[in-house]
């Protein structure tokens, strides 16, 4: 019969976590390890998850209410900028960004923005939505992330913005890249979905750029219980323009000044936000600890493991991504043995049947790492017999 025992997420004797942080949850040597599992993840936050939405539903305000103020007003001074509008998901924040830059002369149609080509399809398609010119961008292949020399390669005189796409929880925001920026005078905006909390020279990414996109999709390091997102920045007319377009375009009632969408953080999803939002740091900081053992006990010459920077605060770890030639084979195994991992992402972007502008590019970094990335469970709620049992297995893969 299954004990419990409180432990960090990760047995907090070797994380060195406090315990007063740690959850009550179930142990079971025979128990198959989920990818994510968000029902333990959240089951540690009550009662306050469930004091929360009893506090939204008992008031009777459900949109542009006190939590979504509340919440805007704490993420704005967490991540360092001056503005936080909240939003209805990452993808929406990030096309309301190139939206509100084309309003205000900053972006026009048919410019061409910068971004990696290993992202997430949805940065792209916020680009192309607004009729600009995505330019996909052969990424790092130690990192990860773009790869600024690269950039040079890719400028014509339509380039007019960068996007910056923190991947799977780690900066990519260098010196390199703002000494870019600068000496072409191209605004960067980051796409900070995967990276909530992460740092860099004493500043959280997100607060780097012109503005940010954040999204707070479940599975996310600061997630909700449903969609939501956020855009932050420093310029205060630019934030007002997010937050009118998001309300059909109307800067207040009865009066649309121009032409907008539906998207807006709901109260529901704010108290949620508003209850996590202060175990962030901590959660990322057993996530690195998570990443850390990883590291230093997956000991197999065929998987190669991902680089731990050398400032630690630089990686939130949204994902724990290896990579093998043999990635299927690898997965099959883990999968056979009840462990279950993911693909981010089984498909380039541009391989994607919709994005057939884009199949005959060159781009074998990117190519390499779709073929070879497997995402091995890592989250707050992994046990230390998890963690261990999964190392255990990936180091005895073909052997």
């Amino acid at each position: 019969m299954p004990c419990c025992q409180r432990v960090g997420r990760a047995d907090v004797s070797l994380l060195g976590i406090d315990r007063k942080a740690a959850y009550l949850i179930p142990i079971s040597r025979y128990m198959s390890i989920q990818f994510l599992d968000l029902k333990r993840i959240n089951s540690a936050f009550e009662p306050a998850l469930t004091d929360a939405v009893k506090r939204v539903i008992d008031s009777g305000i459900y949109v542009r209410g006190k939590e979504v103020e509340r919440f805007e007003h704490d993420y704005a001074r967490y991540i360092g900028s001056r503005c936080c509008v909240g939003v209805g998901n990452g993808f929406d924040a990030l096309r309301l960004i190139f939206r509100a830059m084309m309003l205000n002369g900053s972006l026009r149609e048919g410019d061409e923005v910068l971004v990696p080509a290993n992202t997430y399809i949805a940065t792209i398609l916020s680009i192309l939505e607004n009729r600009l010119r995505p330019v996909l961008v052969d990424p790092d292949e130690e990192t990860m992330n773009l790869d600024v020399h690269q950039l040079e390669r890719v400028l014509t005189k339509r380039t007019r913005c960068i996007v910056v796409v923190h991947l799977y929880g780690r900066n990519g925001f260098t010196n390199e890249l703002r000494d870019f920026s600068a000496r072409h005078s191209i605004p960067i905006i980051e796409d900070n979905a995967q990276a909530a909390g992460c740092m860099t020279a004493g500043r959280r990414t997100g607060s780097l750029g012109y503005a940010a996109a954040h999204s707070f999709f479940p599975t996310k390091n600061l997630g909700a219980l449903g969609d939501g997102g956020a855009v932050t920045t420093d310029d205060n007319e630019f934030a007002e323009t997010i937050r009118t377009l998001g309300h059909y375009g109307s800067d207040r009632k009865g009066h649309n000044p121009i032409v907008g969408v539906n998207s807006r953080l709901d109260e529901l999803q704010a108290a949620v936000l508003n209850v996590k939002l202060g175990r962030l740091d901590a959660d990322n900081e057993l996530r690195r600890s998570i990443a850390n053992l990883y590291t230093q006990r997956i000991g197999n010459p065929s998987v190669v493991l991902p680089e731990i920077p050398r400032d630690r605060f630089e990686h939130v770890w949204h994902l724990y991504v290896v990579r093998c030639k043999y990635r299927d084979e690898l997965k099959t195994f883990l999968e056979a043995q009840g462990v279950e991992t993911a693909i981010h992402y089984p498909v380039p972007p541009h391989h994607q049947p919709s994005m057939k502008e884009f199949r005959g590019l060159n781009l074998p970094v990117t190519e390499q790492i779709h073929d070879e990335a497997l995402s091995l469970p890592l989250h707050p709620a992994l046990r230390q017999e998890e963690i261990e049992r999964i190392c255990e297995i990936v180091s005895r893969f073909g052997s």
